[in-house]
């Protein structure tokens, strides 16, 4: 059987992802320390300090995850692009559609945190650490904020769109990409 997903990843000015109806979103469960394991792995190499794990931050995420899970057509937006962002945190989104079948069947995409954060570190080949840009027309602020010297904490969650499509959130404390300063 033929199946289809649609993976979007955003940056902080990515634009919106629309597939589907407005349904109530619900949340999907997270294994925080395969998310936070995954983001320290990728820290290591460039002896980064290791981050923690935030319940606020989390519950934060959840919070967020679940508005934007609840939009009509599952639309994404960073907390900041709309003037929602409380706490001033750095923000990782993701997206991914549906596996639909070619017999008609939808199901939710098993996605797993390690593939999540794998995604946004795999920016790092369109990051040029010397000039501080990525590569023309690729996004890497994922990556960069995943190393931001500076950030110590992470918090992340999930939600399941009406069409069984789900978005990740990921906060970071402090937030990184600043204007002018390289991520380490």
């Amino acid at each position: 059987m033929q199946r289809l997903a649609f993976v979007c990843l955003l940056t902080i000015t990515g634009a919106a992802c629309t597939l589907a109806p407005n349904v109530p979103a619900r949340a999907l469960p997270l294994n925080a320390t395969l998310m936070l394991t995954a983001h320290n792995a990728v820290r290591a190499p460039l002896g980064l300090p290791s981050l923690q794990w935030s319940a606020p931050l989390a519950t934060y995420a959840q919070t967020w995850a679940a508005t934007l899970a609840s939009q009509p057509a599952c639309q994404m937006h960073h907390r900041q692009e709309l003037g929602k962002d409380e706490w001033q945190v750095g923000e990782n989104l993701f997206w991914s559609g549906p596996r639909r079948w070619s017999d008609g069947r939808i199901e939710l995409e098993p996605i797993s945190p390690s593939r999540v954060a794998a995604l946004w570190a795999n920016e790092v080949q369109d990051y040029d650490y010397a000039s501080h840009q990525c590569r023309l027309g690729a996004q890497c602020g994922h990556y960069t904020q995943m190393v931001w010297r500076n950030t110590q904490e992470l918090g992340c969650a999930a939600a399941v769109c009406g069409d069984l499509g789900q978005i990740w959130v990921c906060n970071y404390y402090p937030a990184g990409n600043w204007l002018g300063q390289r991520p380490y």
